[in-house]
């Protein structure tokens, strides 16, 4: 029933303002949504493979096209099929406004944002040049996998985890306030303590990076306590870094925690299948109703 009232309303897009529908206009725009916005039908899932298919081609030649030998010997190749590849993500981008009774919304949108992004960079490069690396950022149109292979169920979980974390958020913040002033105190005793005899620590901001390496276990090495008493303090910062690791996944943990007991998931008592949405009514297994 849905379905059926969306595409009465798709057919009524040209009629906003009184004017009569164009069949043909209307037929054409509908084909267009069905194979670009849809998944179910076998022209949707071809061009949405061929469209992974471009996106995974376009991210490994952007990154050949990183390698100095490879650049000098195959640079030209790189660049023309990146411009055919930016030349048919323009072309689906302006498809995909066309097919929409809504281009604003979708323009505004995170797969819209992430269309428009990947695209540009491309003629970005006129102006600014070395711009093209930045279409890196087409790895996230793979996102779209989970729509095409109907893997709805992780993108349920992603989003379960982002809210717990979005609950947390006040805490986190609470947190790393709490970090910043942590290394900004012992990166400052360790200038006093070392900076006459270790030109490692020559400035407070130096010393304060010191400290942000090592109390999140990192360890670069490039600078490191000499005298007796900072090799005591780095100690102390060294072991408090294995409790500060340990305080964010406990919040985060704690609102996950939280959040499920907000939105318990059900059991079908006909058939025991679990993990139904809390707001379910009916089994997706047998169709029984749940309590």
């Amino acid at each position: 029933m849905k379905q059926h009232l969306k595409k009465i309303e798709f057919l009524n897009f040209d009629n906003q303002k009184g004017s009569k529908p164009v069949g043909n206009q209307q037929t054409l725009r509908e084909k267009i949504h069905e194979v670009i916005f849809e998944a179910d039908t076998f022209a949707g899932k071809l061009f949405d493979v061929i469209l992974l298919i471009m996106i995974l081609l376009s991210v490994v030649v952007l990154m050949l096209d990183t390698v100095p030998r490879l650049h000098l010997k195959y640079g030209m190749i790189f660049k023309s099929f990146e411009w055919v590849v930016t030349v048919f993500f323009t072309i689906e981008y302006f498809l995909r406004l066309y097919s929409v009774l809504k281009p604003l919304r979708y323009i505004k949108s995170f797969f819209g944002i992430i269309d428009i992004l990947s695209t540009c960079p491309m003629y970005l490069e006129f102006f600014i040049p070395g711009m093209n690396s930045l279409m890196i950022i087409r790895v996230l149109r793979l996102l779209r996998i989970f729509r095409i292979f109907k893997l709805d169920s992780f993108l349920n979980q992603a989003n379960f985890l982002v809210v717990s974390i979005k609950d947390s958020l006040r805490k986190i913040s609470i947190f790393l306030f709490f970090i910043v002033l942590m290394v900004t105190v012992f990166g400052s005793i360790l200038y006093v303590v070392e900076h006459n005899k270790n030109p490692g620590f020559d400035s407070i901001p130096n010393s304060i990076y010191w400290a942000i390496v090592t109390i999140t276990t990192v360890g670069y090495g490039d600078i490191s306590p000499i005298t007796p008493l900072g090799k005591i303090i780095a100690s102390f910062i060294m072991i408090a870094g294995y409790a500060v690791i340990a305080v964010p996944t406990g919040i985060v943990t704690s609102g996950m925690i939280s959040q499920y007991r907000k939105n318990p998931t059900k059991s079908c008592l006909n058939c025991s299948v679990e993990s139904h949405d809390y707001d379910a009514k009916f089994c997706k297994n047998c169709g029984f109703e749940l309590n």
